[in-house]
């Protein structure tokens, strides 16, 4: 049974891809994961913010005139918020490669072209076998346009692809009003991979301290239904290798997003919940369907259930929509 697929260029045993988390923050979770039979492994994301910061901080204290206002380091997140800071981050980069043998790829979080896209370079150069740029951006200025949200995201895209050699997947959330042709536009400009979807962590609000509060939730599978909708709706649509993240728990979700035609599932929630043995669990299981039910091979079965493939492509459409609500009774 040949489990095997093709991501970002790199022949992987299997689809199975530990995403960006604190996970790998350390040489012993990294090793850890590759024992417990990770294909490949996606570090935790370094900011756009903490890149500005530092480059604001040399600036402050070696070019800038003695009456500048040092204050205004402080418009950033505090350096203590962050698992590791820029340099710390190539050194641990640096370390996770010389210390596994599976593919380590480096995570860049920002919005905006600048500066800061120098660290992927700089990534490249630690040893990463791949870049997976986080586009997050919160229009929250009434004037700023969807329009120039994508053209902003598609010409950092085409920066940091100037930058690399090594291939680039770009991390994307599901809120853009053309998402098929956006996906095509990262296409054309470049873009090796293309990760669905970000997962947002709004704030929640205590009514009696009056503040915005952090809150964490984990995944579970229901959030796997959104990823399988775009997937099967871009599968044959862009060469861009497909990853899908968010609601990969089981065996049957890496079935389904393969099935939508993504060449890689990666798994965080559902390893930080049950520790990386999870992964073995669940490589395990898919083998055991595959024979059940006479695949001997992920690639037969990729795209199988895609908008080009399956046989009701209205389902992806607005039928599904209209038969579920005009179904629905109370």
């Amino acid at each position: 049974m040949d489990l095997s697929t093709k991501y970002l260029g790199m022949m992987l045993p299997h689809p199975l891809v530990v995403g960006a988390s604190p996970l790998a923050d350390d040489l012993d979770g990294v090793k850890r994961l590759e024992d417990a039979g990770a294909a490949a492994i996606v570090l935790r994301s370094l900011f756009e913010e903490q890149i500005t910061r530092e480059q604001l901080s040399e600036y402050l204290n070696l070019d800038c005139p003695g009456e500048s206002f040092a204050e205004a380091t402080s418009y950033f997140p505090s350096p203590s918020a962050f698992a590791l800071g820029p340099v710390q981050y190539l050194e641990h980069l640096r370390r996770a490669k010389e210390a596994v043998r599976i593919p380590v790829m480096a995570s860049l979080n920002g919005s905006t072209p600048g500066g800061w896209i120098e660290y992927a370079r700089l990534m490249a150069q630690a040893g990463a076998d791949a870049l997976e740029l986080n586009l997050y951006h919160i229009a929250t200025n009434p004037e700023t346009t969807s329009a120039d949200i994508e053209r902003q995201a598609i010409e950092t895209v085409r920066e940091v692809k100037q930058s690399v050699t090594i291939p680039v997947a770009v991390k994307l959330s599901p809120f853009y009003a053309a998402f098929a042709n956006l996906a095509r536009e990262f296409d054309r400009a470049g873009a090796d991979g293309l990760v669905l979807f970000n997962r947002f962590y709004q704030p929640d609000i205590d009514p009696e301290e009056l503040a915005a509060t952090r809150t964490l939730h984990l995944s579970d599978s229901s959030e796997l239904r959104l990823r399988l909708h775009w997937m099967a709706i871009l599968s044959g649509r862009v060469g861009a290798s497909l990853a899908v993240t968010g609601g990969v728990h089981t065996a049957l979700d890496v079935i389904k997003a393969t099935m939508a035609g993504a060449h890689v599932t990666q798994m965080v929630s559902a390893l930080l919940m049950h520790g990386p043995g999870h992964l073995r669990t669940v490589l395990n299981d898919v083998g055991a369907w595959m024979q059940e039910h006479e695949w001997d091979s992920l690639e037969k079965m990729r795209g199988n259930m895609s908008l080009f493939k399956v046989p009701d492509p209205d389902a992806y459409e607005r039928a599904n929509y209209m038969l579920m609500l005009q179904g629905w009774r109370a």
